[in-house]
C-alpha cells in the first residue's frame, strides 16, 4: 500500500495530460468557484497523490483512465476514513469537471465507496472550564489585553482561528443599539455572516481596540486594518494565534489542552445545551450543512445520558 501521508511530495514534476487538466481545475476552483487557498492546496494535494499513482500504472492521459483504475486507487489509499474520504471527495470533483468539460463522456467515480466514517464527537470544555480559562488572563498590558480580547471573541462567537485572525478593525460593528457588539465574519468560500458579541466579549474587545492595540501598532507601518496584532506590531497570524491558546491553557492551570477549534466546539455546545435553535448555531459559525451542527445535538444527549446514569437512584 502507498504511503500518502506527505501531500507535498507529490507534485508531477512532468508535465501529461492528466496534469494539465489538473492545473485547469484548480484554475476553476479559484477563479470560478472562489475557492480558498488553503482549499486549493488540499485539491492539489489529492491530485498530486492521484497522478502519481495513475503515473506508477503507466497511464499520463485522462482518456485511458478507467472505473477499475479509479477503484484501485481507492483500495491502495492508507490513512484514516475521514483522510480517506476527503480524497476521494477530491477526486469526484475532478471526474465531475472532466465530464462538465466534455473532456470525458461518464463519470468514472460514481460507483466508488467511500469508508464509513466513525462519528467524531467535538472536544468541548465545561463552562466552568471555560470561565476559568478566560477568568485567568489578567493583567492590563497590550499583550493580555490582546489575548483576553481573542479568547473571549473565539468563545463567544465560536469563529474559527483563521476567521479571527483575518479580522479588521472595521469588521467590529454596531448592530444598531449603538455600540460595537458584532463582528463581520468572513468565512469559507469568502461567505460574511453576522455575529453577536456578548457583555464579557464586547468589554474585551473594546479595551484591546482602546488601550492595547494602539500600543502594539504605535511606530510600525505594517499593522495594516488588522484587529489582532503580534507583539512586533504586524497582524496576528494563525500560528501565533494557536500558540496563544495553547500557552494560556497551560498558564491557566487547568491541566487542559487546546485544540485551535476548542472554544468553537465548546461555544456550539453550550448554545445547543442551553436551547438554541440548531438552524441558528448553523448560521452563528457559518456551516454549509445543518448536519454539521447536528453533530452538537448528540453530544448534549449524550451529556445528558451521562448525567442520567450518574444521578438518577434508578438509572442502573
Amino acid at each position: 500500500m502507498r504511503n500518502d501521508s506527505d501531500t507535498s511530495a507529490h507534485t508531477p514534476s512532468v508535465t501529461t495530460d492528466v496534469s494539465r487538466h489538473a492545473e485547469r481545475f484548480l484554475r476553476y476552483l479559484t477563479l470560478e468557484r472562489g475557492r480558498s487557498q488553503n482549499t486549493v492546496s488540499a485539491y492539489r494535494g489529492d491530485l498530486g497523490i492521484y497522478q502519481e499513482f495513475l503515473g506508477a500504472e503507466g497511464i499520463s492521459r485522462v482518456s485511458d483512465i478507467t472505473e477499475d483504475v479509479v477503484q484501485r486507487w481507492v483500495e491502495e489509499l492508507e490513512g484514516t476514513p475521514r483522510t480517506i474520504n476527503r480524497r476521494i471527495s477530491s477526486i469526484r470533483s475532478f471526474h465531475r469537471f472532466l465530464v462538465e468539460e466534455n473532456v470525458v463522456p461518464t463519470d468514472l467515480t460514481k460507483n466508488v465507496l467511500c469508508p464509513v466514517v466513525p462519528d467524531r464527537l467535538p472536544k468541548a470544555l465545561r463552562i466552568d472550564q471555560v470561565s476559568a480559562l478566560l477568568e485567568s488572563v489578567s493583567g492590563d498590558d497590550p499583550i493580555a489585553l490582546r489575548d483576553r480580547a481573542l479568547l473571549e471573541l473565539l468563545y463567544a462567537t465560536g469563529a474559527r482561528v483563521s476567521e479571527a485572525v483575518g479580522l479588521a478593525v472595521d469588521d467590529v460593528v454596531d448592530m444598531g443599539g449603538g455600540a460595537l457588539d458584532a463582528i463581520r465574519v468572513t468565512g469559507k468560500g469568502n461567505k460574511q455572516r453576522i455575529v453577536p458579541l456578548g457583555s464579557h466579549a464586547r468589554a474585551a474587545v473594546e479595551a484591546w481596540l482602546v488601550r492595547g492595540r494602539p500600543v502594539l501598532a504605535q511606530g510600525t507601518t505594517v499593522s495594516g486594518p488588522a484587529l489582532f496584532l503580534g507583539s512586533r506590531g504586524g497582524p496576528l497570524s494563525r500560528q501565533n494565534a494557536w500558540l496563544v491558546l495553547k500557552g494560556r491553557a497551560e498558564k491557566s492551570g487547568l491541566g487542559i489542552s487546546l485544540s485551535p477549534h476548542t472554544l468553537r466546539h465548546s461555544c456550539a455546545t453550550h448554545l445547543i445545551q442551553g436551547g438554541a435553535d440548531v438552524r441558528v448555531v448553523q448560521e452563528l459559525l457559518g456551516h454549509q450543512s445543518v448536519t454539521t451542527t447536528q453533530i452538537y445535538t448528540k453530544v448534549t444527549i449524550d451529556s445528558l445520558r451521562d448525567v442520567f446514569h450518574t444521578a438518577h437512584p434508578r438509572a442502573r
